[in-house]
Parts: structure tokens; C-alpha cells; sequence
């Protein structure tokens, strides 16, 4: 079998693919999807400064728009991942 080398945070993976982000493992019941939407330039770099953060269901078999446990939209990614998470470790312990 072979071994996943993924960034871990808090236990859990965090995996970026484009501008989407996901956190959580896929084994268990629930993760979260995070988009960044649109970027503003502070001084020379780019930073995400409209993310949508996705709570859902991990069964692959469902359709997207039935996964969709919760919804929102932040304006940074600091907020995204800080609400994404919560969200994550509520919807696991619940």
C-alpha cells in the first residue's frame, strides 16, 4: 500500500489542489472545502481575500449539492480556515 505524504494539521490532512483546499480525512464522516475566490495584492504578493468554506458529508456517492452540510463565505483565509475547522471538529464529536 502505498503511504500518503500529506501536509497534516491537527491530525487531519490539508491538501491543496488550484485554489481549493481541503482539510479532513476522507474515512471520516465529514471535511471541509475551502475556495478562494478572489485575491487582492498587498504590496507584491497576492492574498485571498473572498474564500468559501463547504462543511461536507465525505460519501463521494452523494451528490455534490446534497453533501453540503453547512455554507459560508469569509473574507480572508485566516477566517475560512479558522470557521472550516471548527465547524470539522464539532460535526466529528457530534
Amino acid at each position: 500500500m502505498a503511504e500518503n505524504n500529506f501536509l497534516m494539521y491537527k491530525g487531519k490532512p490539508i491538501v491543496r489542489c488550484g485554489n481549493e483546499i481541503y482539510y479532513g480525512d476522507m474515512n471520516d464522516e465529514f471535511v471541509v472545502r475551502f475556495e478562494i475566490l478572489s485575491y487582492k495584492k498587498e504590496g507584491k504578493i497576492q492574498v485571498a481575500d473572498k474564500v468559501s468554506v463547504l462543511l461536507l458529508k465525505s460519501d463521494t456517492e452523494i451528490a455534490m449539492k446534497d453533501r453540503i452540510v453547512k455554507e459560508s463565505t469569509k473574507e480572508s483565509l485566516f477566517d475560512a480556515l479558522d470557521l472550516g475547522f471548527t465547524w470539522l471538529e464539532r460535526a466529528l464529536k457530534g
